[in-house]
């Protein structure tokens, strides 16, 4: 199973084994991952989800979709790797990700 860290804004790691076909939103939900609430379920319509992919993970996410991109609008801090992590859908070769938590969640 892939593993997906989480790390929150105050520095705090958490790790979660997920499996492949799941979201990085619902992946921090079901391993109750504060900071990320995913309150419209993954339909990408209300950016509880905001992470920062890390760099070298950055390609292998993939880019934001428009509807993504729309919804990132109305987060707060949002930066040029903020992605939705309803968005991401995890696979093998996101075995490791590393994702950060904006400052207003926690």
């Amino acid at each position: 199973m892939p593993k997906v860290n989480f790390i929150s804004f105050a520095g705090k790691t958490y790790t979660a084994d997920v499996a492949e076909g799941t979201t990085v939103m619902r992946a921090a939900v079901d391993n109750g991952v504060p900071g990320i609430d995913g309150d419209c379920g993954g339909q990408c319509a209300c950016a509880t989800c905001h992470v920062f992919i890390e760099p070298e993970w950055q390609s292998k996410t993939g880019a934001r979709t428009e509807p993504e991109s729309a919804m990132l609008e109305f987060a707060d801090g949002t930066k040029p790797n903020s992605r939705l992590g309803c968005q991401i859908e995890v696979t093998k070769a996101l075995d490791g990700l590393t994702v950060r938590m904006p400052e207003g969640q926690h």
